[in-house]
C-alpha cells in the first residue's frame, strides 16, 4: 500500500546530543500500522543509545492513521501503544509457549528498526506488536506502562504469589509501579530506600512497610521477604539486603547495567538464593498488564515535557541527576 510519508523523528547522536532529522516512508505493508505519535515515554534505556544515530524512544502511544490491507485488530483513530518488543519468529519453541520476548530471532529496541521510534511525530509498526489502550488510561500515563510497567509487572506476574512479602528497592521510575502493581495483587510490600524522603509517599502508593538504607548496617524487619526487586539506577549494598531474604528467597536485578553483577558468594549458597533475570512482557502478559492497570487504577506518576529538541534533551537532564518524579513523558 502506497504511503509516501515524510515524519519528523528525534535520533542520538555520538555527540550525546539529540538531533532532529527527517524519516520517509514510501510504503505501509499488508500487516502494518501507521501511527501519530502524541506521547512517548523516557526510559533509563534510552540513556544508553543518545550517541547511537537512531531514533529513540520506546514507549510510544498514539493514534492510528491507517492501517494494512491484511490488518483486522486496529481500525483508524484506535489508540495503540508499544514497547520494547518489534517482531519475532513466530515458530520457535519460546514463541509458541507465549514468551517471545525470549525468541532467538526476537527484534528489539536498539537492536532493529532504527529508523522508528517513540521520539517522532509517526511509526510505522507490525499491527501483532501493537497494544490497545484501555478507555480508562490517558495516554500520557499509557506511555511508561509500555516498558516501565511491563518489566516490573512481568516479574511480578510471572513469579510471585498474592500472599508473598515483596521487598522492593528504590522509589523511582520503575519501583513505584512496582509498587502499585504488587500491592494492587494483594502482595505484602516492603520497600527499601535510601533516605526517609519518599516514605509517605511509598505508602500512599500501597507500602506496608519503609525502611531507610543509607548508613545503616543492618535491616531488622522482621519476617524476611520472599522476594526483592532491584530497581534503583545504581546496585545497591547486597551485604545490608541479602540478609532480609528468606530461605530460598528470589533476587530480580533490574538495574540496566554494562558492569558485571557481582553478589556474595556465601549467603548465595547457604541461603538457597536465586538470581532470576527478567524482560519486559513478551505480548499475552502485555496484555494482562494493561488490563490489570485499567481495572485497579495503576497509574504512573510523569513529569510532561514537549516533543523537541529542547524539551527531549531536559527530560534526559532531568533523569541523568536523579530529578525526575517519576517518569517523564513527551508530549507531542
Amino acid at each position: 500500500m502506497e504511503l509516501d510519508l515524510d515524519y519528523t523523528v528525534y535520533k542520538g547522536h555520538q555527540s550525546g546530543r539529540i538531533v532532529k532529522s527527517k524519516g520517509h516512508k514510501d510504503d505501509l505493508a499488508h500487516d502494518e500500522v501507521l501511527i501519530k505519535i502524541t506521547h512517548a515515554g523516557l526510559c533509563g534505556t534510552d540513556e544508553h543509545y543518545k550517541s547511537a544515530d537512531m531514533v529513540l524512544g520506546h514507549e510510544g502511544v498514539g493514534i492510528v492513521q491507517q492501517v494494512g490491507a491484511e490488518v483486522t485488530t486496529f481500525n483508524v483513530g484506535d489508540r495503540a501503544g508499544w514497547g520494547y518488543l518489534h517482531n519475532c519468529c513466530m515458530h520457535c519453541d519460546q514463541c509458541l509457549s507465549g514468551n517471545e520476548m525470549l525468541c532467538p530471532e526476537r527484534a528489539m529496541y536498539g537492536e532493529t528498526d532504527l529508523d522508528q521510534g517513540g521520539f517522532a511525530s509517526h511509526a510505522v509498526w507490525k499491527a501483532a506488536f501493537l497494544f490497545h489502550i484501555p478507555d480508562s488510561i490517558p495516554s500520557a500515563a499509557a506511555a511508561p506502562l509500555m516498558c516501565a510497567g511491563s518489566t516490573v509487572f512481568n516479574t511480578l506476574y510471572t513469579y510471585v504469589r498474592s500472599t508473598d512479602r515483596v521487598g522492593v528497592v528504590g522509589v523511582g521510575g520503575l519501583g513505584h509501579l512496582a509498587i502499585q502493581f504488587a500491592s494492587k495483587m494483594g502482595c505484602d510490600v516492603i520497600v527499601f530506600s535510601g533516605t526517609d524522603n519518599k516514605r509517605e509517599e511509598a505508602k500512599k502508593l500501597g507500602a506496608t512497610e519503609f525502611y531507610v538504607t543509607k548508613g545503616a548496617s543492618k535491616l531488622d524487619i522482621g519476617r524476611h521477604v520472599d522476594h526483592l526487586i532491584i530497581t534503583t539506577s545504581f546496585l545497591p549494598d547486597w551485604n545490608l539486603l541479602l540478609p532480609v531474604l528468606e530461605p530460598g528467597g528470589t533476587v530480580y536485578p533490574m538495574t540496566v547495567s554494562e558492569r558485571d553483577l557481582v553478589l556474595p558468594y556465601m549467603p548465595i549458597l547457604v541461603g538457597g538464593i536465586r538470581i532470576q533475570g527478567s524482560l519486559p512482557c513478551s505480548r499475552g502478559t502485555h496484555v494482562k498488564m494493561l488490563t490489570f492497570a485499567a481495572l485497579h487504577g495503576v497509574q504512573p506518576i510523569i513529569e510532561e515535557f514537549p516533543m523537541s529538541v529542547e524539551g527531549i534533551e531536559d527530560a534526559m537532564a532531568g533523569l541523568e541527576q536523579g530529578k525526575i518524579r517519576y517518569r517523564a513523558v513527551m508530549v507531542a
